[in-house]
């Protein structure tokens, strides 16, 4: 059985983030022929001076970031939400990701969850997403949605994911995410 490599991204930078601990939960949860690097998405502001073709290199941390993306047969991304949509900094990375015909982004198979402590998930960056990944002709897993609203109640003190649905819900969602990496030959 073919190894698959996957890439993790989490929209939070929180040293306690349930973002993050969603994300290595998921890494816990992956078959055994699957990996997930977690990449850290803690890169400076997108400048298109700084960007091929303008720069002759890209900044260290953001290449990177590309090489690790580059390198997975398919993306998580788990995020916040800030203000109804997509944190400013995962944008960011996103941005950096997504210039360039050279794009690591560009149709890659990917699977958006979230966690948050209020009622509604994550269900409005979730949305806000989807242009992007329209733009990026990324092959997206739909269903079944993973939105982990009041995460406060569904993590233990050590960070691991306690609530049986929420884990279902991520196995499902990891199964149909393989099934695209596999579909479209990454």
């Amino acid at each position: 059985m073919k190894k698959i490599k996957l890439a993790g991204i989490s929209g939070s930078l929180r040293r306690d983030s349930f973002n993050t601990h969603l994300l290595k939960n998921i890494a816990d949860l992956l078959p055994e022929n699957v990996s997930m690097d977690i990449l850290s998405i803690d890169l400076p502001l997108y400048n298109a001076d700084l960007d091929i073709p303008q720069a002759e290199e890209r900044p260290a941390a953001v290449q990177q970031f590309r090489d690790g993306l580059a390198a997975a047969d398919g993306l998580i991304i788990v995020s916040p939400e800030y203000n109804f949509s997509i944190p400013g900094l995962l944008k960011n990375a996103i941005d950096w990701a997504s210039r360039g015909k050279d794009s690591p982004m560009l149709r890659k198979p990917v699977a958006l969850m979230g966690a948050t402590q209020g009622l509604w998930g994550t269900a409005k960056m979730q949305v806000a997403f989807f242009p992007i990944f329209q733009f990026m002709d990324m092959k997206v897993v739909q269903q079944p949605e993973v939105l982990v609203a009041k995460a406060q109640e569904k993590f233990d003190k050590n960070g691991k994911l306690t609530d049986e649905t929420s884990i279902k819900l991520i196995k499902q969602k990891v199964e149909a995410l393989l099934k695209l990496v596999a579909a479209s030959g990454m």
